[in-house]
């Protein structure tokens, strides 16, 4: 017998910031991080039941069910509440996989978030990230109420801002995805052959956040030099997007997406028509898209 219900678009992001601090003796590492949310997103409907579990994935191929991050997230909030016993969802995928906008992550957090608004005892935000945090670091800040965030860690801890104005984006996404695992291995090899080894996080002015003039004064990426170092074809996708009426132009996450955030309408013209079909055009976010019920 089926419960209730509800849907939810699960928003992307984009990493306007992501300095890759020293490895940990764990193997993880820290990062120092500005997330932003944006308008594209993935959709899910989630209906809990009193047995049975799956998930339905449409528009991409994700693998077996069990390591689907979104699944695991509702089994993960299902042993930390106890409820529901069940449960049955649906996604449609948007955001491309191994692009460096967290779609897995979004993916899990909508579903965390979901579940949280139809629950008869909900956890709460802060239980929320917890459970994210043990899904992935990007997770805790896409189940949080922000729409963006300076985060550092591992991604679970944070501080909320107010997001920037809303600017049109174009996002170049290659036919080919980056591995997280493989950008973090390409890191360590490229820090261990030039013999580096310290890290310090970047001390960073609150005021700074306030504008993207401000963020792009200091704004880096880690992995996008190593990223771009093995994948060379991606510098010419950030030259293309600089001519296209950009303002700011960077990688996000561990690739493979570049992103350019435009401040009038942009200009296609650097961008071979070959390579059109690989951009994608859409907003920054102002708001956090909310779960809206439907059974």
């Amino acid at each position: 017998m089926s419960g209730p219900a509800a849907r939810i678009a699960a928003q992307a992001k984009l990493n306007l910031h992501l300095r890759i601090l020293a490895r940990e003796e764990s193997g993880y590492h820290s990062i120092e991080t500005i997330f932003h949310r944006i308008d594209l997103a993935d959709e899910i409907l989630v209906e809990t039941s009193e047995r049975g579990r799956s998930i339905d994935v449409a528009g991409a191929e994700t693998g077996p069910a069990e390591k689907n991050l979104a699944f695991r997230a509702a089994a993960a909030y299902s042993i930390r509440a106890g409820w529901p016993k069940g449960f049955r969802i649906e996604l449609t995928k948007k955001i491309p996989i191994g692009a460096g906008l967290g779609g897995g992550s979004s993916d899990a957090a909508g579903v965390l978030r979901t579940l949280d608004f139809l629950s008869p005892q909900p956890l709460g935000e802060n239980a929320l990230i917890e459970i994210g945090a043990s899904l992935g670091a990007d997770v805790p800040f896409l189940a949080s109420s922000a729409v963006m965030a300076l985060a550092w860690g591992h991604g679970e801890r944070m501080m909320g801002f107010p997001p920037l104005p809303s600017y049109d984006l174009a996002l170049v996404t290659p036919e080919f995805s980056v591995s997280t695992a493989d950008a973090y291995r390409w890191l360590d090899e490229d820090r261990a052959a030039a013999s580096a080894s310290e890290y310090s996080p970047l001390a960073i002015d609150p005021l700074s956040l306030s504008t993207w003039a401000g963020v792009s004064s200091f704004a880096r990426n880690d992995f996008e030099p190593v990223v771009i170092a093995r994948h060379p074809r991606l510098a010419g996708y950030l030259e293309r997007l600089r001519h296209s009426r950009a303002i700011f132009v960077q990688m996000t996450g561990s690739g493979s997406t570049m992103f350019g955030v435009l401040d009038s309408p942009p200009n296609y013209a650097p961008i071979p028509e070959e390579h059109r079909g690989q951009v994608t055009t859409t907003k920054t976010s102002i708001d956090v898209v909310q779960p809206v019920r439907v059974g």
